[in-house]
């Protein structure tokens, strides 16, 4: 049983919920409808049902990870309500009671904690040259595989400050500013919350991998 209480005294649910009349303004704006069968409306539309088996349906689903948090819903509500709001909680919710590893979209999720969460907490950026490596991102091509082996010789050429001490892009982010990145990650519970993430995923690969 899901703790259904609790969902909706999230405050991202519960203020984005204001007398919603399901006139489906939001579908229509949201830039996911051209690519999924999806709309934005139908995820309100299970929130202020509040069925308890349709929610946790919809927590296990692909279907809450298919919004680009855009936000155009908000802009365009008669309601100003923010639905890309509230499928955001909804997404922390399927994470942390599991159930987004039920779904091969929720459990990509992961990838983001690797990449761009390690990355934040390894060297203070989103994306850094050392880490878009050929083999991960292939797509790059062969331009890109010389300047990454070449780091410091092209990034130069730019006069951009690369892995070095003072101003400039990619610069090196000073001890002081790591720790507080830390300080800021442990104390808000966001490293646990990743730990938890992969540890859910880790379970499913493992249970499921003789499939």
């Amino acid at each position: 049983m899901i703790p259904i209480e609790e969902i909706y005294s999230d405050p991202r649910i519960k203020e984005n919920l204001n007398a919603c009349i399901n006139c489906g303004v939001c579908t229509a704006i949201c830039p996911a409808s051209d690519y999924y069968d999806y709309e934005p409306r139908y995820v309100i539309k299970i929130l202020l049902s509040k069925d308890e088996n349709e929610l946790e349906q919809l927590l296990s689903s692909d279907y809450i990870w298919y919004c680009g948090q855009c936000m155009s819903c908000k802009a365009r509500c008669p309601r100003e309500n923010a639905p890309g709001v509230a499928i955001s909680a909804l997404r922390y919710w399927s994470q942390k009671l599991g159930l987004f590893v039920k779904s091969k979209m929720g459990r990509n999720q992961i990838i983001i904690k690797q990449t761009i969460g390690q990355n934040i907490y390894d060297l203070g950026y989103c994306v850094h040259p050392s880490k878009v490596t050929r083999e991960a991102h292939p797509e790059q091509g062969p331009v890109w595989e010389w300047i990454f082996n070449n780091r410091e010789k092209a990034y130069s050429l730019v006069n951009v400050n690369i892995d070095r001490e003072g101003p400039g892009p990619v610069r090196k982010i000073s001890d002081k500013v790591m720790n507080e990145i830390h300080s800021i990650l442990n104390g808000t519970g966001a490293v646990d919350f990743w730990d938890q993430i992969e540890t859910s995923v880790n379970e499913y690969k493992n249970y499921h991998k003789n499939e």
